[in-house]
């Protein structure tokens, strides 16, 4: 009705004005409450006003999706402000999808694409705007360039007639036509107000919804490609007939408006009007057809949300993990690829809920296999963890309240004495306090002082994550609040526990260890896809790579190259003549060049797929660093490199790069036999000795396998060249030299010394020498040959026993509960940062917290007090001490 335009354009312009920068949900919230003040002032509007059904053009939105516009309503609503906004539009894109509309849509155009980075970006501005093309600055940070001020303003002005502008120090012609587009991919970006005055920022980014809509669309399109042919055939016949009666509407209203004299007499406007009356009709009649064929088939695509809210889930843990560390970075683009192949590659079924079951299920481990390659190993269990919590929440089988006390603790409503300080510490009595605030463990503090002695053997079992709970809790509480009980009294032990239920309510092959090799990666690579290593301290892939490319036939076609600064021009060189002729790079260190690696990324973009030889690859190898390219990260194959875990997997490395010929290479083969693998138990102890912390050394050392290398083939050279065994002279250049030259602190030096004493002596010659107390470490009989020698490390425990190391068992139980908690930091810096917890606030949560812990905090100290019991004396220095510190 022609009275309800006033409030509805009215809700639409605020829409377009305001709301922009805002998440789906949000603007939901405040445009209701706009309405509900148009209701309140009584200002005419339609019952349910929206902007797409306001300001939304169906022929318009058609061709946006067409051009790779979102479906979901977030999308629909952002093309639309863009439409009718009077500024400038900044898109917030960190998915990349508004970027590849804006490319597909302005393509036919001359779309203009720049990057503030790029050195003449002012010139191919100026161009843009001289002859009224559309432009797209892309990837920006938080900060626009100030030349950019004028255009972002529109400060146009009349010279001899014409409209300028003043770009710079030029001043140019400004066409009418000029159209200018700006996105970035920083997820959440923190604008100054005068940004957000000079244009109009738009969220692109993903909502779930959004995603599950887009995601619902493509697992329909590939597994009911007629129904989604007939719903896309059915939103262009829509168009079409909404486009025709509008045209009937423009040709009445031009004739009536054209008509002179009576219009009843005008022949020409009757037959119109017939004409329309009947199309008008037909269309109505069809119209009626298509709303019922689209529910139809919108019912048969609802059977299929399943799959769509799974995918979604995944989706979003792992966009979630680049706040863990900075190379987790996946694109939706490549996340799309394996949604689509797990529906082409899982297995098909008759019956439509299995077949939903089988592509859940593949999709979720395809997924979690692709992103484990590119994890380091502290990071898989949490992610396997991840996924299963936030599938499991979805079906609201864990309560929120629960999760945050596992994360993070809670805080204690009342202390109470701790009932048994013998063998529980005062931390964990106040950890099941905490847990008795949840309301299902509301008696879990009576029961534990009831049952005490249960829990205490719960306490000293060596696999208490495995033991019945005492009382009544075995039976009520499941396996997730199990976690929380075992969190209070053995946190060593909580990784154990959620690898159980990982493979309990996943499957067992989420926790199983993933083997990578290049060979995968490769596989998954193309000639315009890069291949990463995510480096950790001391590793080094170039080994493995040449051995790979000697495999592939390449190692004649393969240049390296190892970054730094300076060296930039010989690599963009290299990268040239290799695209041409189908060679291999290897650019090494990347994180020494961060200044290149804009012009890295700019070389990767403008790699043609049309023109590139097909045999073409590019290997990145690069520390974790912030300023490596995003771009490159999320559309690259990443592979993460680090040392092996655990004296048994560093034994299996060491010797798995040997071979017969050299282990009978020297002169005196048994000897040389017997302290290689002294050597190889040496190196894997000092690896390994980091994880004990200050226990292990004072400063954590990054040993390489380059150090052991170096000691194996002096090993080699001083038992030929001399005539006796030099133990001395092994032990100097083994500990002073080679792994003594990267220790810095004496006492670990001392250290280094005393461990290779037990590895460099003659009593290893014997092959009954035991390495450790229990003798699980021993020497085997020098006869064995390269296989015998890996059969006995294959039969050495998984987890290590910390008397190779000479420690106590006890020393595990530190190390096992940093990990615990270092996994638990790395969870909750997933978690959304604002959300309001249950009914309260963060702020108010916050304020419970700094409460519970003000009532634990002492009353302040009293100076004159102690000056009176302790006075300062000149031979009483310790007094002095104590003062200075009441002072601090």
């Amino acid at each position: 009705m022609l009275g309800n335009i006033s409030g509805d354009v009215l809700a639409a312009a605020g829409f377009v004005a305001y709301l922009g920068p805002f998440t789906g949900q949000y603007r939901t919230v405040l445009y209701n409450q706009w309405v509900k003040q148009l209701k309140r002032h009584k200002v005419p509007h339609t019952s349910e006003p929206t902007l797409i059904g306001t300001l939304g053009n169906p022929v318009n939105i058609r061709s946006w999706q067409i051009a790779g516009l979102p479906n979901d309503t977030l999308s629909v609503e952002n093309g639309v402000i863009n439409q009718f906004s009077q500024r400038w539009t900044h898109f917030i894109d960190p998915q990349g999808q508004a970027n590849k509309w804006i490319k597909n849509m302005e393509k036919d155009n001359g779309l203009d694409v720049f990057k503030l980075s790029d050195r003449d970006f002012l010139r191919s501005m100026e161009n843009a705007i001289r002859f009224g093309k559309p432009c797209l600055l892309e990837n920006v940070g938080e900060e626009l360039d100030p030349a950019l001020e004028p255009v972002l303003l529109k400060q146009t002005y009349k010279q001899q007639g014409n409209t300028v502008l003043k770009l710079g120090d030029t001043v140019i012609p400004y066409h009418e036509d000029f159209r200018m587009y700006i996105t970035t991919k920083l997820p959440n970006p923190h604008y100054t107000p005068e940004i957000s005055t000079k244009l109009t920022l738009i969220n692109f980014t993903l909502s779930p919804s959004g995603l599950e809509d887009q995601l619902l669309g493509q697992v329909v399109a590939e597994e009911r490609p007629d129904l989604e042919e007939a719903k896309n055939q059915l939103i262009v016949s829509n168009a079409k007939m909404r486009q025709e009666l509008k045209d009937i509407e423009d040709q009445i209203l031009y004739r009536l408006s054209s008509s002179e004299g009576n219009p009843v007499d005008d022949m020409e406007l009757i037959k119109v009007l017939e004409a329309s009356k009947m199309k008008a009709a037909e269309i109505q009649a069809k119209v009626r057809i298509a709303e019922q064929t689209e529910r139809d088939i919108d019912l048969t695509r609802m059977e299929y949300i399943p799959v769509a809210v799974r995918t979604q889930i995944l989706f979003f843990c792992v966009s979630d993990l680049a706040n863990v560390d900075p190379m987790y970075q996946y694109s939706l683009e490549w996340f799309l690829n394996i949604f689509r192949s797990g529906i082409a590659n899982s297995e098909r079924a008759d019956n439509l809920k299995k077949r939903i079951a089988n592509i859940n299920r593949y999709l979720t481990y395809n997924l979690y296999s692709n992103v484990c390659r590119s994890l380091f190993e502290k990071h898989k269990l949490m992610f396997a963890f991840l996924l299963c919590v936030r599938i499991m929440m979805n079906e609201d089988k864990i309560d929120q309240g629960e999760w945050r006390y596992l994360l993070s603790g809670g805080s204690i409503q009342l202390m109470t004495e701790n009932p048994a300080p013998d063998w529980l510490s005062d931390r964990a009595w106040r950890d099941i306090l905490a847990l008795s605030n949840l309301p299902a463990f509301s008696s879990f503090a009576q029961d534990f002082t009831k049952h005490l002695s249960e829990f205490q053997s719960i306490f000293d079992s060596l696999e208490p994550h495995r033991e019945p709970l005492p009382g009544i809790w075995n039976e009520y509480l499941d396996q997730f609040q199990k976690l929380l009980v075992l969190r209070c009294l053995r946190g060593d032990k909580v990784t154990n526990a959620m690898q159980d239920f990982v493979a309990t309510n996943l499957e067992p092959r989420f926790i199983e260890p993933q083997a990578a090799n290049l060979s995968v990666v490769f596989k998954d690579s193309s000639s315009t896809t890069p291949l990463i290593f995510v480096l950790s301290p001391g590793t080094d892939p170039a080994a493995d790579l040449y051995k790979f490319a000697e495999e592939m036939k390449f190692s004649k076609k393969l240049s390296a190259i190892s970054l730094g600064q300076g060296q930039g021009p010989r690599a963009e060189a290299m990268m040239h003549s290799s695209i041409e002729r189908g060679k291999w790079v290897f650019f090494q260190n990347c994180h020494l060049a961060p200044s290149w690696m804009p012009a890295l990324e700019r070389l990767i973009e403008h790699i043609n797929p049309d023109k590139v030889h097909r045999d073409f690859r590019l290997w990145l190898t690069s520390l974790p660093s912030n300023k490596f390219p995003v771009s490159i990260l999320q559309n690259g194959s990443k592979m993460t490199i680090e040392p092996p875990r655990g004296v048994k997997a560093n034994l299996l490395k060491s010797y798995s790069s040997l071979s017969d010929d050299f282990l009978n290479s020297c002169h005196k083969v048994m000897e040389f036999k017997s302290l290689l693998l002294s050597l190889c138990l040496f190196h894997g102890n000092a690896l390994e000795r980091r994880k004990f912390g200050a226990l292990g050394f004072n400063i954590p050392y990054e040993f390489t396998d380059g150090d052991l290398r170096i000691c194996i083939s002096q090993l080699k050279m001083f038992l030929d060249e001399y005539e006796d065994i030099p133990y001395k002279v092994l032990k100097y250049t083994a500990g002073e030299i080679n792994y003594g030259g990267r220790v810095t602190d004496d006492w670990d030096r001392r250290c280094v010394m005393n461990i290779l004493e037990d590895y460099y002596n003659p009593s290893v010659l014997h092959h009954e020498h035991s390495y450790s107390a229990s003798g699980v470490y021993h020497q085997i009989q020098p006869t064995y040959d390269l296989n015998g020698y890996l059969s006995y490390i294959k039969g050495l425990p998984l987890n290590d026993m910390p008397e190779i190391f000479g420690l106590h068992d006890n020393a595990n139980i530190t190390f096992a509960q940093n990990e615990t908690y270092a996994l638990f930091g790395a969870i909750i810096q997933l978690q959304p940062k604002s959300s309001s917890m249950g009914s309260l606030g963060r702020e108010e949560i916050v304020e419970d917290v700094a409460h519970n812990v003000l009532l634990q905090v002492p009353e302040p100290i009293n100076l004159q007090m102690v000056v009176a019991k302790y006075p300062v004396l000149y031979e009483e220095s310790m007094n002095t001490v104590l003062v200075q510190e009441v002072i601090r």
